[in-house]
């Protein structure tokens, strides 16, 4: 299914072309190159470093609840599979101690420093009880001055939330939310391990815009077990009806290898490649006629959301989180495996209960790797937000910024872009590259370019599939 938009053109030989294995790039470098030479000490000297020469930006603050009930076969998030809520409370009072000594560590009084955006996400979030959101909400007021006006954001999952959570969650200043759907046929709910009912989520959005929140956002998944276009497309039909303001389209990655869970899905349900991008085409096909924009990736919005305004205006920024409009925020995560970004710098926490709690009972921040950016880093990092954030890139504002020749200095890289270019992906100008509308499905790809660590590791089996 060929067919375009007044941004997009979605071309399936095209993607079969260009389509390789790699990073989603909420960070640059990614993660996987994080090394463990920058550990808890240099974490907490970065801390302290914020504020140096007068100037503190408001926070971003990620919290990692890792519990679920049950296990959703596709899913390749750091996850601890329990019913015992005697877990959930153990593991709030570290992340009391984490955020105690996160603030500490930080110049200026305990309680003063300003946060914009705050996300709970998992695992599921919901997992706490209400008395235990409460104590989670409690403890970060006390070290933290939550912003009016700021985002404030949750994932729910809608199978263990009623309407009395939804009103508390409102009650705690969530103003946002995002719902994992993924697919109501109940065949491919089944293969997953995931029954959620069409009208139990209905009933949390109903909840949720009732309880005053602003934004409500849906996530889908596409390449599952079973899926085809008929059946996607009634799950379109469906959740289009719910409106959201917001949709993910997440490509499942099928990595057995790396992830046990995925071990259960039997490899010949999967739908085959061209079968995933025909769901892929009706998906965003059914969304833009339904006026979403296409932000970028797999991210879909209503023209007046803060994220197609702030992609309008040059402000739409990438981080942990997805997409944001909080370009400048400094990015403090707690919990296992959560990754802060401050300064310079990327730190991520130890990934097991037991070593988290091992090293918060010796008073050290639970940080086990990390990476302080070169000044070549900050340079590909800020090319690759440009390109995935806003489908462009001044080269003059590069030049300028960070006091380079860009054509001498990413002289190779613009010699590997120019099959991209003859195939119509991009447009390079002496000022300018311009990812074209057939080039936007593939800005991942066209980002790769600029990886330097990418370029010097050709072997790519860690990452998924981009399409």
């Amino acid at each position: 299914m060929n067919f375009s938009t007044e941004n997009l053109v979605f071309d399936p030989q095209i993607i079969r072309r260009f389509d390789v294995n790699g990073p989603r790039y909420t960070s640059y470098p990614t993660a996987d190159r994080f090394v463990e030479a920058f550990d808890s000490e240099a974490a907490k000297l970065w801390l302290g470093k914020r504020n140096i020469g007068g100037i503190s930006r408001p926070l971003s603050l990620y919290f990692h609840i890792p519990f679920c009930n049950t296990i959703c076969y596709y899913c390749a998030c750091n996850k601890i599979i329990t019913k015992d809520h005697g877990r959930s409370a153990k593991y709030l009072k570290y992340l009391g101690k984490e955020l105690a000594l996160q603030s500490a560590s930080l110049e200026g009084r305990d309680g003063e420093h300003e946060v914009i955006q705050l996300h709970w996400g998992g695992g599921t979030p919901t997992f706490l009880s209400h008395d235990e959101m409460r104590q989670l909400m409690a403890e970060t007021r006390k070290h933290f001055k939550l912003l009016d006006g700021g985002e404030y954001s949750i994932e729910v999952d809608p199978r263990k939330v009623d309407y009395a959570t939804v009103a508390l969650l409102g009650e705690l200043g969530f103003n946002r939310m995002s719902i994992g759907v993924q697919d109501f046929d109940e065949r491919v709910q089944t293969a997953v391990n995931r029954i959620q009912s069409e009208e139990e989520t209905f009933d949390v959005i109903k909840a949720a815009r009732a309880n005053g929140f602003k934004s409500i956002s849906i996530d889908l998944i596409y390449g599952l077990p079973h899926q085809s276009v008929m059946g996607f497309n009634r799950t379109l039909e469906r959740v289009l009806a719910m409106d959201p303001d917001r949709l993910s389209i997440y490509n499942y990655a099928h990595m057995p290898s790396l992830f046990k869970p995925q071990r259960r899905i039997a490899e010949p349900d999967l739908p085959s490649a061209d079968a995933k991008l025909q769901i892929l085409a009706l998906a965003i096909k059914k969304l833009t006629e339904a006026g979403y924009v296409f932000i970028g990736m797999d991210h879909f919005a209503k023209p007046d959301d803060e994220l197609a305004v702030a992609q309008r205006q040059g402000r739409l920024h990438r981080n942990f989180q997805g997409y944001s409009t909080y370009a400048d925020c400094d990015m403090l995560s707690f919990g296992i495996s959560s990754i802060s970004k401050v300064g310079p710098t990327y730190s991520q926490n130890v990934k097991t209960l037991d070593e988290y709690y091992d090293r918060l009972d010796t008073q050290m921040l639970p940080v086990f790797r990390g990476i302080e950016l070169t000044a070549d880093d900050i340079l590909r990092r800020s090319i690759i937000q440009a390109l995935m954030c806003h489908f462009e890139l001044s080269i003059e504002s590069i030049e300028s910024s960070h006091l380079i020749d860009f054509h001498k200095y990413f002289a190779a890289e613009l010699e590997d872009m120019k099959e991209m270019e003859r195939a119509g992906l991009l447009r390079i100008d002496r000022d300018w590259i311009t990812v074209l509308p057939p080039g936007r499905m593939l800005v991942r790809i066209i980002s790769m370019v600029f990886d330097r660590y990418l370029r010097a590791d050709r072997q790519r089996t860690r990452y998924s599939k981009v399409i």
